[in-house]
């Protein structure tokens, strides 16, 4: 059985002029993977007739599936449903469980009236399947031509969503058989995307050809995405597995999770599982790394908060640094970080606390501590470990650079 190809386009001059951003691509090619089917492309198209049925041909020409997302509401701009009449060479007709549907749909609904726009989207062309829109107006539209599909949805995310969960990938997990198709992630910390590649360049020649591996860096750790094609998942699964179990031996303490998550969420369920609590400490991340966790849903059961420590005196009024010590190494020491980690950890009543204190510049840098100069230190209760890193001299990058390498540590830790 061979993996049957997706592509998806996106009709909307709002997308091509950056109003708004392609959040359905993202989710559409997703769940299609976890259903079997390999997205080949993704292409968005302006909201004209010439634009669409180009990217039709080119679309048909390379895969088996195509799925269009919008252009098919009742507007005068919404010409998806027209152009797709003149391609397939049909023509709009009144389909009255359409109506019905939308009645049904919006039976509730004090606020929502029906005028002739509205009836217009029971207008559906005549040689196509009619899949219901459960959540919505306008209806999907299913064409076959030469064993090939092509599925028109609303562009409304929700009503996208529906579709896609309870009827388009069902119906076209019925007509076409597909290989299995999974992914495991490594995370790896303490290398560079290039150095890593080096690193375990012998390994990577010995994959198997059904086992494909991607480099994903996102500011210092690189994670390696494993991913596999078979008819039998067990036997995928083992497979990846051993492969994993042999980069292990090559890459020792540098592999830092095994799971494809962020590193907040992977430290957040430790501390959850061990039922710990943390405070945060942050004075060149500026919050970043509070913000991290705080993005998780349940992440109250385990971050109790933070403190910003920009300025030196909430070092000394607040997180209880000496003066003389911060008067001494600066702000920027591993004195300091540590007596941030700790006044957090007994201000908040914590069992773990983090402490970031840099330059994240573009200035304030000196010769001997450069912009991109950082000191961490974690602890837990009586144990407390601090390192010196130096970040480059982009603001961004320092502080993302930053927050993961404090969250690494953190989980060390643990």
């Amino acid at each position: 059985m061979n993996s049957k190809t997706v592509e998806i386009i996106t009709i909307g001059d709002e997308i091509l002029i950056g109003q708004i951003v392609d959040t359905n691509s993202a989710w559409m090619a997703q769940e299609l993977n976890k259903a079997g089917f390999e997205v080949f492309q993704i292409t968005s198209v302006h909201d004209e007739a010439s634009h669409i049925t180009h990217a039709l041909d080119e679309a048909l020409r390379r895969t088996d599936i195509v799925l269009i997302t919008g252009g098919i509401g009742p507007t005068n701009d919404d010409i998806t449903k027209k152009t797709l009449c003149q391609y397939f060479h049909t023509k709009l007709v009144f389909d009255p469980s359409v109506l019905e549907n939308i009645k049904q749909v919006f039976a509730n609904r004090l606020d929502f009236v029906f005028n002739d726009l509205t009836y217009s989207q029971a207008m559906v062309p005549e040689n196509c399947t009619i899949i219901q829109n459960r959540v919505g107006t306008a209806p999907i539209t299913w064409f076959e031509q030469e064993g090939k599909v092509v599925v028109s949805m609303p562009g409304v995310p929700y009503e996208m969503q529906e579709a896609m969960r309870n009827e388009i990938i069902p119906r076209l997990q019925t007509k076409f058989q597909t290989q299995k198709i999974l992914h495991k992630t490594v995370q790896v910390f303490g290398y560079s995307e290039s150095a890593l590649a080096i690193k375990i360049a012998d390994w990577e020649k010995e994959l198997p050809d059904f086992i494909h591996l991607a480099y994903l860096p996102n500011y210092g750790i690189v994670k390696l995405r494993l991913t596999g094609t078979s008819d039998n998942l067990l036997s995928l699964e083992f497979a990846i597995n051993q492969q994993i179990e042999s980069l292990k031996q090559i890459l020792g303490k540098a592999i830092i999770a095994f799971e494809d998550l962020p590193m907040e969420q992977i430290v957040g369920n430790l501390l959850a599982a061990q039922g710990k609590t943390i405070a945060i400490a942050e004075s060149c991340t500026g919050g970043n790394i509070a913000h991290r966790f705080t993005s998780h849903a349940g992440s109250s059961e385990y971050f109790k908060g933070g403190v910003v420590a920009y300025a030196n005196e909430v070092k000394t009024d607040v997180l209880q640094v000496t003066p003389e010590d911060l008067e001494k190494f600066g702000a920027v020491s591993q004195q300091v970080v540590e007596q941030m980690a700790k006044g957090a950890l007994q201000l908040l009543r914590t069992d773990t606390a983090i402490a970031t204190s840099g330059i994240a510049g573009p200035s304030g840098g000196t010769p001997d501590k450069p912009v991109g100069t950082v000191w961490i230190a974690v602890c837990i209760k009586e144990k407390m470990i601090s390192r010196l890193f130096h970040f480059g001299n982009t603001r961004e990058q320092i502080i993302q650079r930053t927050t993961q390498a404090a969250l690494v540590m953190l989980k060390e830790i643990l």
